[in-house]
């Protein structure tokens, strides 16, 4: 049990030093060179401490090969091109916006893209002088080398029309050599562990060793999904367009101090002729109310407060 718990930590640390070596390899060539100096004194360390938990030669051997394999996976990694999410918010003005929406779609899919979304609505047409008009919404999605090109396509679509355009970029390189150091790094460790596993003699060994390896494996998986996500993030590019035709012109006669009155009277007397119906519609909801409840009730009421009828030749007689 000593000799696999001393393993196990030599393992841990591996992964320790393996990831602040991959963080370093960020820096300047001179800090480089002096990270290497602990390491290697570190290396030495854990291969003089297995020695001393009592290992055969064949467990030292192992542990060298295991040390030299980190140390071949963490050297410092080449230049890498930058990775960048670039993504586009197109507002277009087009005589006909159906017209348009296949013509970028079509685009889209000769460029290697295609279309994600793609929506078309009727607006307008609140009052009646406005007419309604129809706007379209898209977004696609299009290779990364293609976007410039596509992005010039697309506003030649209205004539040069652009009524508004939004161009971001997100540089995740970084992300990207963080997260290849840190795979390679938890591959290391999985290949260690594995060589462990098949010199564990005890049951309980190496069930504690399947334990750690699973969590290795779990977060492998979860580094490489982060990585594939980012990956067709920076491959292909989302480019959203807003297509509707230009605004109406606004004539003389529309705009002047007598068409606001007409339009306020005109108003006024939608607005009373609203209530007037709203009060004949109460009233005539209400007549089956009367004629079910109020009636019977007056009926009632008269009947009990009616008085006796007294006849002319009725006497009372006195009692003695």
């Amino acid at each position: 049990m000593r000799t696999l718990t001393a393993t196990l930590l030599a393992a841990v640390l591996l992964t320790v030093f393996g990831c602040s070596r991959a963080e370093m390899s960020l820096d300047s060539e001179p800090v480089k060179q002096e990270a290497r100096r602990p390491e290697a004194k570190v290396a030495q360390e854990l291969r003089e401490s297995a020695s001393s938990a009592g290992k055969t030669g064949t467990l030292v051997a192992m542990k060298d090969v295991s040390l030299n394999q980190a140390d071949a996976s963490q050297t410092t990694p080449t230049a890498t091109e930058r990775k960048i999410i670039r993504n586009a918010t197109l507002s277009i003005e087009t005589d006909v916006p159906a017209e348009g929406q296949r013509r970028i779609a079509s685009l889209a899919e000769a460029r290697g893209g295609f279309v994600v979304t793609s929506e078309s609505r009727q607006q307008g047409g609140a009052t009646a002088d406005a007419k309604p008009f129809e706007v379209v919404t898209m977004e696609v999605r299009v290779p990364a080398a293609q976007f410039d090109a596509v992005m010039s396509e697309v506003r030649a679509i209205g004539g040069g029309r652009v009524r508004e355009e939004k161009v971001a970029g997100q540089d995740v390189t970084e992300e990207f050599i963080d997260l290849d150091a840190r795979l390679r790094s938890k591959k290391a460790l999985e290949a260690q562990f594995l060589e462990i596993m098949k010199q564990a003699n005890k049951v309980s060994d190496a069930l504690e060793v399947q334990s750690e390896l699973a969590e290795v494996r779990t977060e492998i998986e979860r580094i490489e999904g982060r990585r594939r996500f980012l990956e067709s993030q920076t491959s292909l590019s989302t480019i959203k367009v807003t297509l509707q035709p230009p605004a109406p012109l606004v004539s003389a006669s529309t705009s002047g101090f007598f068409h606001g009155v007409r339009e306020a009277f005109g108003e006024g007397v939608d607005v009373a002729a609203a209530i007037t119906l709203g009060l004949i519609r109460i009233a005539i909801a209400l007549v089956p109310v009367l004629l079910l409840i109020v009636l019977p009730l007056v009926m009632m009421v008269r009947l009990l407060t009616r008085r006796p009828r007294r006849w002319p030749w009725s006497k009372t007689v006195p009692l003695e």
